[in-house]
């Protein structure tokens, strides 16, 4: 290159970087920038000796530093990551006036035991007389102190049944129980259990094997445990037919979903719950055929929140969005794009919040009114701050939420003057995460089958919790052939 187009490309490139450093079109514009891409663009550009060559290079370069700088600055209070995942993490230091002392506070009611009046064993202790003083001594009682232990024990049970034979040499055998079917089985607790800690505490087969190996002394294989997971999902057939029905009928439903991994492959786990139902299903799809196959938002007509997945709108009931989501987005808008006027819409939310709580849940339509008019403030001076991009189809991320705030205001403040519209989708997020749980501990399930299977029981479990039935009392009811009262 001569010299005076080297200086010409020198001074193009300065005044280049600075315009797009400051503005950052070129990467905030799109929501996610594939940098192997951007990279492959800049490399291609290199092989030009244009200015126009040079432009593409800087452009794209200037792009991937920027893309790449936000997503180092990415955790779970800027964007949807949990704070597992965040860097040396660190718990938030408590405002001075709400420090407490350390260890339970007044009115705590602690967890402690009390003597029983039955105890399984009792030893009496005697004093050895000679190491008393000489005297004449007579018994007045004991001082009890109890210790309360466990003993895991296999506790078997044996039926006999009476065989009569006649003159003739015909025998006859009494009945036996209804699913005491084999010379030597397992009974209805073990099954309990092992369902209990594969599903319910997510431990592995493996493990589950070795605890009922070294604790119980029960050997027990691990396609036992599979089998008994299996059963327990035909035997809650019912229970999804009945659970389905409780979440149509519900005033208001939580909607979420996640990335699983099946064998390596990434499926979607989408879940529905209300405060006294939760249902589960595993999808290779995320969108509608999804949502129909499951077969709940399709019917239902309440109030449905969620995180403002495009799919939830195409169905015909009320929309409510999770707040807590918008407050991440914001909080991303100030910290990448120093957006002031995302920090005045936080504080107004944030504020609102807690107006609505101390209200009892909802407000008046004039009350309620004058915070609306609050919130188009704040957006009509955001327009300014964060103008539309004309020049390009593809916006900001921050002028993004500015527009999804606005155009959907209603779904946004719902939860203002509607007593049974939650200011968050928490309980719907909350429903979800023992599934990532499950994913850190087992990295993945093994087929569709065993994702069906883990959705069902999780569904039943989950639900029983909610209706204040414990999982192991749900198990034990559901292979004892009945369901907990509250399933009608």
């Amino acid at each position: 290159m001569r010299p005076e187009a080297q200086l010409c490309a020198t001074v193009f490139l300065k005044k280049t970087c600075a315009k797009l450093i400051s503005k950052k079109e070129i990467c905030l514009a799109k929501s996610k920038i594939d940098i192997a891409n951007v990279l492959s663009r800049a490399q291609d550009g290199l092989r030009g000796t244009d200015i126009e060559s040079l432009k593409i290079v800087v452009s794209e370069l200037v792009a991937a530093v920027i893309a790449l700088s936000n997503r180092l600055g990415v955790n779970s209070s800027n964007s949807s990551k949990p704070p597992s995942a965040d860097p040396n993490r660190k718990r938030p230091i408590k405002a001075k006036g709400r420090r407490r002392k350390a260890g339970g506070q007044k009115g705590h009611v602690g967890a402690f035991l009390d003597q029983v009046p039955n105890p399984t064993t009792v030893e009496d202790i005697l004093i050895d007389r000679n190491t008393l003083p000489k005297g004449r001594y007579r018994r007045v009682g004991f001082e009890t102190r109890q210790v309360f232990d466990i003993e895991v024990t296999v506790h078997v049970t044996e039926f006999r049944g009476e065989i009569l034979e006649n003159a003739k040499g015909d025998q006859f055998v009494a009945n036996f129980p209804k699913g005491v079917t084999e010379p030597a089985q397992y009974g209805n607790s073990v099954k309990a259990t092992s369902v209990y800690m594969s599903q319910f505490q997510l431990v592995p087969l493996a493990r589950v094997q070795d605890h009922f190996r070294d604790q119980i002394g029960l050997p027990l294989s691990k396609g036992s445990v599979s089998n008994w997971n299996a059963l327990a999902f035909e035997k809650l057939e019912s229970f999804e037919v009945w659970v389905r029905r409780e979440l149509v009928s519900s005033i208001c439903c939580h909607a979420d979903e996640t990335g699983i991994n099946v064998n390596g492959r990434r499926i979607w786990l989408h879940s529905v719950s209300s405060e006294k139902a939760t249902l589960f299903h595993s999808d290779e799809k995320r969108g509608a055929e999804a949502m129909e196959r499951m077969g709940v938002i399709p019917f239902f007509k309440g109030i449905l929140v969620h995180d403002h997945w495009k799919a939830y709108f195409a169905y015909a009931c009320a929309h409510a969005l999770c707040n807590a989501h918008h407050l991440r987005e914001l909080e991303a808008a100030i910290e990448f794009d120093g957006q002031k006027w995302a920090k005045k819409m936080q504080d107004f939310l944030i504020e609102l919040n807690k107006v609505v709580d101390k209200s009892g849940g909802s407000l008046s339509k004039k009350r309620a009114a004058k915070f609306y008019k609050r919130y188009r403030r704040i957006l009509a001076a955001a327009d300014k701050e964060c103008p539309l991009n004309k020049k390009s189809r593809a916006q900001t991320k921050s002028r993004n939420l500015l527009k999804r705030l606005r155009d959907f205001e209603v779904e946004t403040l719902r939860f203002v003057e509607d007593i049974n519209t939650p200011f968050t989708n928490n309980l719907g997020e909350n429903d979800l995460r023992m599934t990532k749980v499950q994913q850190k501990i087992s990295g993945c399930f093994r087929s569709m089958d065993g994702a069906r299977i883990f959705c069902r029981i999780r569904s039943y479990l989950s639900t029983c919790r909610k209706n204040g039935v414990g999982p192991t009392e749900a198990l034990t009811l559901l292979f004892e052939g009945k369901l907990p009262a509250f399933i009608t």
